[in-house]
């Protein structure tokens, strides 16, 4: 039995938006997430990187020291590390720059999941902990790059950045078709950007979007504890 399934026991899940636009897309899947999780159950912290206007510029201050692996880091980043401390689960939704996060939350990792905290002892404080990346992109779903960028993203964000953490899941769920206006590139690598979609089809559209997006939340929430 995990330890979720232990009487009365308190579920919480951090969930990360990484946007600069209140009315992105991505925000509002963050936003879907967060109503798809407190329904089942989960008391959910939502930290929107851009709204609480998270610098993800490296500092002095929250430059690892390594011989101090207790170093005590700028309170807004021991303040972040208590947030991901306190979430059994955390989801990130961002979207996809150039086969990668946006440099806000790879700031934000690279700033909070710092030496002594996220790594560097024998046994990582975030160990057992789930994490599941939602990453929007606006390649079109029959793009041949979307096996390629699907593989990137888990290379660095569940091997290079979780499984080194001693995150015990992690997973990446891409979410293609992002944009309007379908974009792909041809053989030859021309972009080809198709008409906007409008209507019953666009609204269509993004209900299978968000069906897609809540799709992985509820595979996430039903696996145990995972391999990264």
């Amino acid at each position: 039995m995990s330890n979720n399934d232990a009487p009365n026991a308190r579920r919480t899940a951090l969930v990360v938006v990484s946007h600069h636009r209140p009315d992105s897309l991505t925000a509002h899947i963050g936003n879907r997430t967060v109503r798809q999780l407190e329904s089942e159950g989960y008391e959910v912290d939502l930290l929107d990187l851009n709204a609480e206007g998270y610098d993800p510029r490296m500092t002095v201050a929250d430059q690892p020291d390594w011989g101090d692996r207790d170093k005590v880091y700028s309170a807004d980043t021991e303040a972040q590390m208590r947030r991901i401390l306190a979430a059994d689960i955390v989801v990130v939704a961002f979207p996809v720059y150039w086969m990668g996060p946006p440099a806000l939350l790879k700031g934000w990792i690279d700033r909070v999941w710092n030496y002594g905290f996220a790594y560097g002892r024998s046994k990582p404080r975030l160990a057992g902990k789930r994490i599941l990346w939602l990453a929007l992109a606006g390649a079109t779903a029959d793009d041949d790059i979307v096996p390629a960028m699907t593989e990137a993203l888990d290379a660095q964000l569940s091997a290079g950045i979780a499984y080194y953490c001693g995150f015990s899941d992690s997973r990446v769920g891409l979410l293609p078709d992002a944009e309007e206006r379908p974009q792909r590139l041809d053989a030859e690598g021309n972009l080809s950007i198709g008409d906007a979609i409008a209507g019953d089809a666009k609204a269509a559209h993004f209900l299978e979007f968000e069906a897609k997006a809540a799709g992985f939340v509820e595979e996430f929430l039903a696996s145990d504890r995972v391999p990264a």
